[in-house]
């Protein structure tokens, strides 16, 4: 089947528009991550009925021998190269992008709603999604579930699937379905269903029950995972309910589109107060985690050295950024931390414990109590009271990186080894090993490392320039080692960002074969014709991310 043949299929069994223009095309080739894969269309459909026809039409092409499959897309931040495919994009932000009822505490979205609406609707009754990202602004919530996301307030909240309670999917072969809970009857009325939705409730009944004490091996022990199938998030054993929502939620649309979405919200604690620590020996950085933890910081972050001293040298331009006014008051307030470095030099991390709380007194409480706490070892801390004091270490954790891209020309930022968790006991071993191997490749790249200190959670993004292909081979050669010192210390490749292209490859070395060959089963299931995202979660390998890794700096 040829491009045009497809096209007029589709344009003929849909509402909506099916592209192939150039730009519209190259548009979609690109997320945020290193790769680049140029599709043959862009389908943009209007409903949920339009997605049941694509995907039936797309199934009867592959049917019939034709090469031709489909990935999801919406706000196209994701960081792994999961919405890029040679064959179909499907785009929800054109159409679907409506948010229905808000309720007292839930609100029904559709999957091209951008998180920034989707927020404002939620707010005018004080409720939130608390698993939002760092690119809240730019986000949409088609990729939120299906990367199964976490921000800056996981710690607290915990990660998207916890929010999900029902999606509205279409399976792989066109038909409609509500993925919720459901209790052992219900489940038994389902599995009676002569249908693909029955043939899976009833072999993934039996996957996880044949498979219970294998897959709880093998769930990563640690507060954050995105990697994998979430098998283990399917049965829940106090209750006995059945939910494959949750399993959906982070699957990155390769067992099936959902097309509405019921999540839970919380009502965000209006007053802040905040811990800063200075901290210039790691060795004590486990006790400080487990000390403040103790005193439920709302969030918990950090950013080390490195990222400290190119804020300041980017200074300028980050101020420049604000306006007279603000950049001014800023200064200012860096003026005790200068004077600091001075005196102390630049501390080897900057850890932020951010306590929210219904009364300003009770968050300044828990701030003092978390500070009381760590009297003993000998550590620089400091409370900022004041949300507005505290605003100057939010911008230099959210802001440096982008600032360090803006001002370092001919480097383009390289996703890569970008996510991973360990266990917060494991800092003192594992910070200097993997500082040690950053640095064997440090004359390939320059880069930050920031994240989540209080579930273990890193973000290092290297700036490179990928034109050269000794860069780009340091991809295929230091996630590996990566990877390798994260699982020795019973870790995850990624706690947030997902696989897609880039982490695919290495799901055999953190799950293990036996569990692989249960994700390649739980894919079966869902899509026996591999039309759902193929390469991604399974079956990706380590000659995708060479072939489809970008060879020219983007601008």
């Amino acid at each position: 089947m040829t491009t045009d043949d497809l096209k007029k299929v589709l344009v003929g069994a849909m509402k909506g528009e099916v592209s192939d223009d150039v730009a519209t095309l190259k548009e979609a080739s690109r997320d945020t991550s290193i790769f680049t894969r140029m599709p043959e269309l862009v389908v943009y459909p209007e409903d949920v009925n339009d997605v049941s026809a694509m995907i039936k039409e797309i199934s009867r092409a592959r049917s019939a021998g034709a090469d031709v499959s489909l990935a999801a897309r919406s706000g196209g931040t994701d960081m792994t190269g999961g919405p890029l495919t040679t064959s179909v994009v499907v785009s929800f932000t054109k159409h679907m992008n409506h948010i229905g009822e808000v309720g007292t505490d839930f609100a029904v979205t559709e999957p091209g709603v951008y998180y920034r609406d989707f927020e404002k609707e939620t707010l005018k009754k004080n409720l939130i999604l608390p698993s939002y990202p760092a690119s809240r602004s730019i986000a949409a919530m088609g990729g939120i579930v299906a990367n199964n996301s976490g921000g800056e307030r996981t710690l607290k909240y915990g990660q998207t699937e916890r929010y999900v309670e029902e999606l509205d999917v279409v399976l792989s072969d066109g038909s409609q379905t509500t993925f919720k809970p459901l209790t052992p009857a219900e489940l038994e009325e389902k599995k009676k269903l002569q249908t693909l939705e029955g043939d899976i409730y009833r072999k993934m009944d039996t996957l996880v029950t044949k498979n219970t004490a294998l897959i709880e091996q093998h769930r990563p022990k640690v507060s954050k995972n995105s990697a994998g199938y979430g098998l283990w998030r399917i049965r829940d054993e106090k209750t006995g309910m059945f939910n494959l929502a949750k399993l959906i939620c982070g699957s990155q649309g390769t067992l099936a589109l959902w097309t509405k979405a019921k999540l839970k919200l919380v009502k965000p604690k209006e007053h802040r107060a905040m811990l800063v620590v200075f901290l210039y020996e790691l060795d004590i950085l486990p006790e400080i985690v487990k000390r403040v933890l103790l005193q439920e910081p709302e969030s918990f972050e950090s950013y080390d050295d490195h990222t400290f001293t190119l804020a300041v040298k980017f200074l300028p331009g980050m101020l420049s950024q604000m306006g007279f006014a603000k950049a001014v008051r800023l200064g200012i307030d860096f003026i005790p931390e200068a004077a600091m470095v001075a005196t102390g030099g630049v501390p080897k991390m900057i850890l932020m414990a951010e306590f929210a709380e219904d009364t300003i007194e009770e968050a300044d409480k828990k701030a003092a109590a978390a500070k009381e706490a760590l009297v003993g070892l000998h550590v620089q801390a400091k409370i900022e009271k004041d949300e507005k004091e505290s605003e100057k270490y939010w911008i230099v954790r959210r802001e440096s990186f982008a600032l360090l891209r803006k001002n370092v020309h001919g480097l383009y930022a390289a996703p890569f080894i970008d996510d991973f968790v360990v266990p917060p006991s494991s800092y003192p071993e594992f910070l200097p090993k993997l500082n040690a191997l950053l640095d064997e490749y440090k004359s390939h790249f320059i880069y930050t490392i920031a994240g989540h200190v209080g579930n273990g959670n890193f973000h290092i993004i290297p700036l490179m320039d990928l034109s050269k292909e000794e860069n780009r081979q340091v991809v295929l050669e230091l996630a590996p080692k990566v990877y390798e010192l994260v699982i020795s210390e019973g870790g995850t490749t990624t706690g947030e960002h997902n696989d897609g292209i880039i982490r695919t490859p290495y799901l055999p070395m953190l799950f293990g074969g036996e569990m692989v060959a249960l994700f390649a089963e739980t894919k079966e299931i869902f899509d026996p014709l591999n039309i759902l995202n193929p390469g991604k979660k399974v079956g990706g390998t380590f000659a995708d991310i060479k072939k489809d890794m970008i060879t020219t700096v983007q601008k």
